[in-house]
């Protein structure tokens, strides 16, 4: 039963508020941005293109419709949780609270996988729109230099190097980094609106016939691939301890973020698939493809300079994430100190977030994105559905813990939330579930070689004990 052992919410908040060492300086605003600046990226920008190709056709908006259903459920549940406990590590720490050690431990590796991969698979995304932009001003770069090994090249450099610098621009404080992310925020979100007012005029009816060319399966399968594009909105939960009012700030942060980039999805994958037959879209950047075939190439170049800003605040946003994570797991023990030792100026977890940005600079540089993108996805989803589950372990256990937010529908919205993942999950390739159970193996065999024995509730047991 020790593996089942629950931290208090009260001692949670009271622990958070008189240890953390980061420093609150986050409002709605920064947080509805945070949430922009995850969810519009590569999902946008690069996705569109592949999973309209090869998987839904035209109904590609019928896929970003159901995983935007799937994520606004698990949203809500979320926004419950972080309005009750403002702390950092997101669905790991509530996991914590309601589940017990166990099943906090596999949320925060699940967790690590999320952050760590997706970092690495919009890293090869910013690499991808780089490139292309550099062709574009007549600069070719080797391919070598550009492409992973199992991509037909040797390292791509581009990638390791925006890795590098984001880790950088992060060790340097949350103020600045949410300053910066805001900017490209607003430079991206115009790039966007470009795009729709000048393709609403190319739309041509004929190329949504056939609409669904693989089916209802085509259909989910595109939603269970596409559910990438909406990863970020639980990222907003990892900043709980940086943020001035968390338990209305939080909600409304990701509620807002995930509803703006939901529309602006299904608007623009319309958009995309009528001016473009789906057929030609399986490139690494779709929509500067589309205004082309317009002869808008004006449009294009700020679509890629868009897309380099949003692809961007995207890996900033989830290796933050990441590092938040690694704080909340060492501060409890489960991981060693190092990861939640702050800097004394900048109040951020500069060895964590160091170590963070090297392993993923590395992954980004050697591994191919279609492989990244899928572990990323069941990380995620898997993620959700403790989440979900743990919203309703809490209602029956603890009714009476005051909820700035709550989730409407108990239980039906939570089991809503963890049955669409776990229908997505089962739409995702056998070599991907593969992957993820010999990484669950090797969380464990690191939980119980070390986290469960230097836990801090164990060491806790042990005093009282004695």
């Amino acid at each position: 039963m020790n593996l089942l052992r629950k931290k208090s919410i009260t001692k949670l908040i009271l622990e958070s508020q008189q240890k953390s060492g980061l420093k609150k300086a986050l409002g709605a605003l920064d947080l509805t941005a945070l949430g922009i600046g995850a969810i519009i990226g590569t999902g946008i920008f690069v996705l569109t293109g592949v999973a309209a190709a090869e998987y839904a056709g035209p109904a590609l908006v019928l896929s970003f419709v159901i995983s935007g259903i799937a994520c606004a459920f698990a949203a809500l549940v979320y926004a419950e949780f972080a309005s009750m406990v403002p702390v950092a590590g997101s669905a790991y720490t509530y996991s914590y609270a309601a589940l017990g050690e166990f099943f906090a431990w596999i949320i925060g590796w699940d967790l690590m996988l999320e952050y760590a991969l997706a970092c690495s698979t919009v890293a090869i995304g910013w690499s991808g729109y780089f490139v292309k932009l550099l062709q574009g001003l007549g600069i070719n770069l080797p391919a070598w230099g550009t492409l992973s090994a199992g991509s037909g090249g040797l390292v791509n450099i581009p990638a390791l190097l925006i890795a590098l610098l984001i880790t950088w621009l992060l060790s340097q404080g949350v103020k600045e980094s949410t300053r910066v992310n805001n900017i490209i925020v607003a430079i991206k979100l115009f790039a966007v609106l470009v795009f729709i007012v000048v393709s609403i005029f190319y739309v041509k009816p004929a190329n949504w016939q056939p609409f669904m060319p693989y089916g209802w399966n085509g259909v989910f399968r595109g939603a269970a691939i596409v559910f990438f594009a909406y990863i970020g909105f639980d990222a907003v939960s990892t900043a709980a301890e940086e943020v001035k009012n968390p338990q209305k700030d939080l909600p409304r942060g990701i509620i807002a973020s995930l509803i703006v980039c939901t529309v602006l999805y299904i608007i623009v994958t319309a958009l995309l698939t009528g001016a473009v037959s789906y057929t030609k879209l399986n490139v690494s950047a779709p929509i500067a493809l589309a205004l082309q075939v317009m002869h808008q190439n004006w449009a294009a170049g700020i679509i890629s300079i868009g897309a380099l800003g949003g692809i961007t605040t995207v890996l900033l946003v989830m290796l933050y994430g990441q590092t938040r994570v690694f704080y909340a797991m060492s501060r409890d023990g489960l991981l060693p100190k190092i990861f939640s030792e702050t800097h004394p100026i900048h109040k951020t977890p500069n060895k964590s977030t160091w170590l963070t940005g090297i392993i993923v600079a590395i992954v980004a540089g050697l591994t191919p994105i279609d492989v990244l993108a899928e572990m990323v996805n069941i990380g995620t989803m898997s993620a959700f559905v403790f989440v979900s589950i743990a919203v309703i372990v809490l209602r029956k256990s603890q009714p009476d813990l005051p909820r700035a937010f709550r989730c409407p529908g108990v239980p039906v919205v939570p089991l809503l939330a963890a049955a669409f993942s776990l229908f997505l999950m089962f739409k995702l390739p056998g070599a991907t579930w593969i992957r993820f159970f010999v990484w669950l193996v090797i969380g464990l065999a690191i939980y119980f070689l070390y986290g469960y024995k230097h836990s801090n509730l164990n060491r806790e047991a042990k005093v009282d004990v004695d």
